[in-house]
């Protein structure tokens, strides 16, 4: 319990404006925490309460989930129908409909503006503000305010979910910090471990520069999959500069906001990037056609040993892409010359404009049968077993991660349920643990980080592809596109 506290305390205070942002590609593949089986027996409730779910209404109701899990995912379907028929025992009126989407930012507001938004969607947490200012998200602050929930939740992440007037859009679904997924066969292999069998995983950039050519050469696989085809590859870049020392962007006190994408430290870590293509030779074939998925893809299939990753994300090599249980193993972002830095970031739910109060409370019920509530009721503890379970059944590790909800009852009840499930050897994540639980966690940048990433990316596919690029000069160029976005997003007050 102690690490989940420090941890909860850590996301409180990392910053007064924000805790958790998202970096997410648009290719990611969202899979939700689910299990084959739901029950709501009340003997599994941590509190006398009984279940927090709000009682039927007479009136029909039809609510859609953009959350609901993609076909390819048989078990987290099945998991889903079991949610709604557990749902439905106490709202027989409501008529739950599959809507599977995964957000992206070229797709969702045609997606809106066709009338088609589903009740309930998942975004980033670095998309809210805009959502909200396009119009797209319906105001909650009443309803959560009825229901005990806006207490509960973390302050900067409700900061995150609230406009300028501190109205509230949406709730959280999870949290992440990135940090650096292994192959542990591969580590095995290339004779990278301890007396104990457990992976010497890298420490600093020098360190998985080498490490990851004593891989290549033992191994035949690449050392790292590094991604450049689209804003995920700045996604990742970003992090990397953090620990060179860079900070890409400056808010002002007039409103408007500096870049500087090419400071010394931002080109030292751009030059390292390039080291691991033209010196060390460690990459995947085509980094340029490397996204969130098919990272998960050469990790779990062995074309590469090493892969950028969050703790949200252990399903994607495991379940999605048939790692073996027992050979991912975590560690944290290796560490430059300004220490380790880890981004986090997230995931929320909101909902459709046009949602009525109904629909709104009807989806926030479905949450509670999901565990997905700052409840600690027989409800959600179910919920919450049901994810554990299905993990379980199909080689998912059940690892404690960041918690949104920061109500003690929550806390005390979700660390029950990891210690209880908990299928995995904590030592192939103490080392991911240690360095999110104790080391700098920073909120993604300020301004416009999806323009930012775009940017960021547009370098990497160059200096990737051509062995004479000049970082310097490229990275003064994504400077001054980045600025003139900034400049017209942002004018002075």
């Amino acid at each position: 319990m102690k690490k989940k506290v420090l941890s909860i305390l850590l996301c409180v205070s990392l910053v007064s404006s924000m805790l958790i942002g998202c970096g997410s590609s648009s290719d990611k593949t969202e899979t939700t925490d689910t299990t084959t089986e739901v029950t709501t027996d009340t003997t599994a409730a941590t509190t006398d309460e009984a279940t927090a779910v709000t009682p039927a209404a007479d009136e029909p109701i039809t609510i859609s989930l953009g959350s609901w899990p993609d076909d390819s995912l048989a078990d987290d379907v099945t998991l889903w129908e079991g949610y709604t028929a557990t749902f439905n025992e106490t709202h027989p009126n409501v008529t739950v409909v599959p809507a599977s989407y995964i957000y992206a930012v070229d797709t969702f507001a045609p997606l809106c503006e066709s009338g088609n938004c589903p009740t309930m969607y998942d975004t980033w947490f670095t998309e809210p503000k805009k959502i909200i200012a396009e119009g797209y998200a319906r105001d909650i602050t009443d309803i959560l305010q009825e229901r005990g929930w806006l207490d509960a939740m973390n302050p900067a992440v409700r900061a995150l979910l609230s406009d300028d007037n501190g109205r509230v859009y949406g709730v959280p679904r999870d949290g992440y910090a990135l940090g650096l997924m292994m192959n542990a066969d591969l580590f095995k292999e290339a004779g990278l471990v301890d007396a104990d069998g457990y992976p010497l995983y890298p420490t600093t950039w020098k360190d998985l520069a080498e490490k990851a050519v004593t891989i290549k050469e033992k191994t035949g696989a690449a050392g790292l999959c590094l991604l450049a085809a689209d804003n995920a590859g700045g996604w990742h870049f970003s992090n990397i500069a953090w620990t060179f020392g860079a900070k890409f962007t400056t808010a002002n006190a007039d409103g408007t906001y500096t870049a500087d994408v090419d400071s010394k430290e931002a080109i030292a870590a751009m030059e390292y990037v390039k080291s691991l293509k033209w010196d060390y030779d460690v990459l995947t074939a085509d980094p340029l056609s490397e996204t969130w998925g098919t990272g998960f893809t050469a990790l779990a299939t062995g074309d590469a040993a090493m892969y950028i990753a969050a703790n949200d994300a252990v399903n994607q090599p495991t379940q999605v892409n048939g790692l073996p249980l027992e050979s991912l193993a975590m560690c944290g972002i290796p560490s430059g010359d300004a220490g380790t830095v880890s981004l986090a970031g997230g995931t929320p739910y909101m909902f459709a404009a046009d949602a009525t109060d109904a629909q709104v409370n009807a989806c926030l019920d479905y949450l509670e049968v999901m565990g997905k509530a700052p409840t600690a009721t027989a409800t959600v503890e179910a919920g919450l077993v049901a994810d554990a379970k299905n993990r379980i059944a199909n080689g998912v590790p059940v690892i404690s991660g960041f918690q949104c909800w920061v109500n003690a009852d929550r806390l005390a009840l979700v660390d029950k349920v990891d210690k209880e499930y908990g299928n995995v050897d904590s030592k192939m994540y103490e080392a991911y643990t240690k360095a999110t639980t104790e080391g700098e966690l920073r909120a993604e940048e300020s301004g416009s980080a999806q323009d930012l990433y775009a940017e960021l990316t547009k370098v990497l596919q160059e200096v990737l592809t051509n062995k004479d690029a000049d970082v310097a000069s490229l990275m003064k160029t994504a400077d001054e596109n980045y600025q003139t976005i900034l400049d017209g997003l942002y004018p002075a007050k």
